[in-house]
């Protein structure tokens, strides 16, 4: 049962599981979502074309590393699948737990052993079954993580760069289209510095309405697709202050430079300016 408590109820019997009973214990999602706040133990429900009771409710295990919500899984006995769900008795994957003082490098040998002598495997047959340690499946899972997180952040950075560099464009043509006004500005006495500020201020402004509307697109998909997939939606939002303000940290850099050339134009050269 995955080191798995139970909450309320009980768990299988032994002669449950050898006659195949259609009992089942539920995880405390499943509970809430058929039941609410009525009391499962002792009632029915339907596992695809199997009808089965209720006779216990795990204690509740929340979400995994992945996100995948642990409280929403119902467990029958293995017999009870094969029998009455799969129509099938062999076993294609079955997890073995071992004690702390145990090695796992030890129990994977002697795991190893007893399938070959259970399938009639000789000493030049080759394994026809493969044997993986969690801590294995956990190096590669950790493995492929760094891959997706370092694509995505490649991903992301392209497409920050990307768009910084449109918004420096279309603050350069912003200020060569209000070089007049610039120049006025300038001739009647404003400062460098605020010249250089309001550029910057709108540059801001731009990218964060840009940001904004990433944010909520991204929020909106992965709503959908967590409905889809049928995975919980996790809403963090700290990562969200922080798109925001990579967003706005986007129009200072690429704002800066045309900032910096509607700051320092000649009040004579921008009157002049057709």
């Amino acid at each position: 049962m995955s080191n798995r408590k139970i909450g309320s109820g009980r768990l299988f019997t032994e002669s449950e599981t050898r006659a195949g009973a259609a009992v089942c214990v539920i995880g405390a999602t499943v509970a809430k979502k058929l039941f609410s706040s009525e009391d499962p133990v002792g009632q029915k429900i339907r596992l695809e074309k199997l009808s089965c009771q209720v006779i216990g409710v795990l204690q509740s295990k929340g979400q995994n590393s992945m996100g995948m919500d642990q409280d929403d899984i119902a467990i029958i006995p293995l017999r009870t699948f094969q029998r009455r769900v799969s129509g099938k008795t062999d076993i294609g994957i079955f997890q073995v737990k071992v004690s702390e003082s145990s090695s796992s490098e030890k129990a994977i040998r002697d795991i190893t052993a007893l399938l070959r002598e259970r399938r009639h495997l000789s000493a030049k047959d080759e394994d026809n079954f493969s044997v993986m340690d969690t801590k294995e499946i956990a190096t590669m899972m950790t493995g492929t993580t760094r891959t997706l997180t370092a694509l995505l952040s490649a991903v992301a950075a392209i497409s920050l760069l990307v768009g910084g560099i449109g918004i420096m464009n279309i603050m350069l043509v912003s200020v060569t289209e209000r070089t007049r006004e610039i120049g006025i500005r300038l001739a009647i006495g404003a400062l460098e510095r605020e010249v250089l500020v309001q550029f910057l201020v709108e540059s801001v402004v731009l990218s964060s309405l840009g940001g904004l509307v990433g944010i909520f697109l991204a929020l909106g998909s992965s709503v959908f697709l967590a409905s889809i997939l049928r995975v919980p939606f996790i809403f963090n939002p700290g990562i969200v202050i922080l798109a925001f303000i990579f967003s706005a940290a986007v129009g200072v850099i690429f704002g800066y430079f045309p900032a910096l050339k509607a700051a320092r134009m000649d009040p004579i050269e921008a009157l002049r300016y057709e």
